[in-house]
């Protein structure tokens, strides 16, 4: 393929209406029953889908409206999995920091129904008006299950150590890919975090006081990838996103990707990636020099954590700049992380959040010529 398949993307998130906030509130307080649940999500996605297509965008999500945050409806359908606080926490640039929970197997993990493949089916459905639209789905990345609660991932019990762990998750994502790409999904995006906070020397310290390996951590996740995505057909592009943390206007990690560069690029067996850029946390663009030659970057310069818009100007000028180590061609503009990566979202406005992908769909244009 050579280049993301998309000029203009995104990474998938997108701020919940207020409606929808309210339902989620409401029915997970017995005030709402399941039914205008989901019919409250339904009409929702059909909007959201609608907006992405006429802001121009030629890849549709269902904003991951029917999740509470990425990653908690993959562990809530996974068999064995329970919620426990995680070693880490957010933090912003005055140093507030926020805890959250983490992935635990408590029991066997196993499929026991579908994660994802709903969501992707009702998405066609929404999005059928338009042929040329391609609806993308995401899934939180292997790691997710196990970076954020450090050493204590798992009951020994259970898993001893990682080598099961793996095995077992490996299969969850072979058989839920395999029903994603049976009901005619061709674009999947595994959001990646562990690896990017293996990119911050302070965590790095954190994982090996704990009792980990930071560089061994690379490459089991790499592999983790690998192994998920092991059974795709070669028409279906697999996106990589990888992200500093984004959690009401927070962030998890700092650093640029020049320590995992090379492996994780060369490593994993993705088309393309999705990558933070919209501040200086995430480094320079020199790490994309090793990225091959058959794929392609989502240059992620546009940020989802403030209201501020950036210009077409500064953000052609960070085109520029990433392809002094990579070809133009096989870039491509999005915003950094998606806009609500939780219900509760990022300190923008649906009106800001529309402005941003618009921009993107308008720099696209004025770069190559077509979104």
């Amino acid at each position: 393929m050579g280049r993301p398949p998309f000029r203009a993307d995104h990474v998938g998130s997108l701020l919940r209406p207020a409606e929808l906030r309210q339902a989620f509130k409401r029915f997970h307080a017995g005030e709402l029953d399941g039914d205008t649940f989901h019919r409250i999500q339904d009409e929702s996605i059909r909007a959201v889908v609608g907006l992405q297509e006429t802001t121009g965008l030629q890849v549709v999500t269902d904003g991951e409206f029917r999740r509470a945050s990425y990653w908690g409806r993959f562990v809530e359908r996974t068999a064995g999995f329970e919620f426990r606080q995680a070693a880490y926490k957010f933090r912003d640039e005055l140093g507030h920091e926020m805890a959250f929970t983490t992935p635990y197997a408590a029991g066997k993990l196993s499929r026991v129904r579908a994660l994802a493949v709903d969501e992707f089916e009702f998405l066609c459905g929404a999005a059928k008006a338009t042929p040329k639209i391609t609806p993308k789905i995401t899934l939180p990345a292997p790691s997710t299950m196990h970076f954020y609660a450090g050493r204590h991932f798992a009951d020994p019990k259970i898993y001893a150590d990682a080598t099961a762990f793996f095995a077992d998750l490996a299969l969850i994502y072979q058989q839920e890919l395999g029903a994603l790409v049976k009901a005619g999904c061709r674009y999947v995006q595994l959001d990646e975090v562990a690896l990017a906070m293996l990119c911050d020397e302070k965590l790095r310290a954190q994982a090996k006081s704990g009792g980990q390996d930071p560089d061994a951590l690379v490459d089991t996740y790499i592999d983790a990838i690998n192994r998920a995505v092991a059974n795709c057909p070669p028409d279906v592009a697999v996106g990589v996103h990888v992200c500093r943390g984004n959690f009401k206007g927070h962030y998890l990690s700092e650093g640029g990707y020049e320590s995992v560069a090379e492996r994780f690029f060369a490593g994993v067996n993705a088309t393309h990636f999705l990558l933070e850029y919209d501040t200086k946390r995430a480094g320079d663009f020199a790490p994309l020099r090793f990225v091959p030659k058959n794929k392609g970057v989502v240059v992620g310069l546009i940020s989802s954590k403030t209201p501020v818009l950036e210009t077409a100007d500064d953000l052609r000028r960070g085109l520029d700049e990433a392809a002094r180590y990579i070809d133009l061609d096989r870039l491509a503009i999005g915003p950094q992380c998606g806009f609500a990566s939780t219900v509760a979202g990022n300190p923008v406005t649906e009106a800001d959040q529309w402005k941003k992908l618009a921009r993107a769909v308008e720099v696209a244009a004025m770069v190559w010529g077509s979104p």
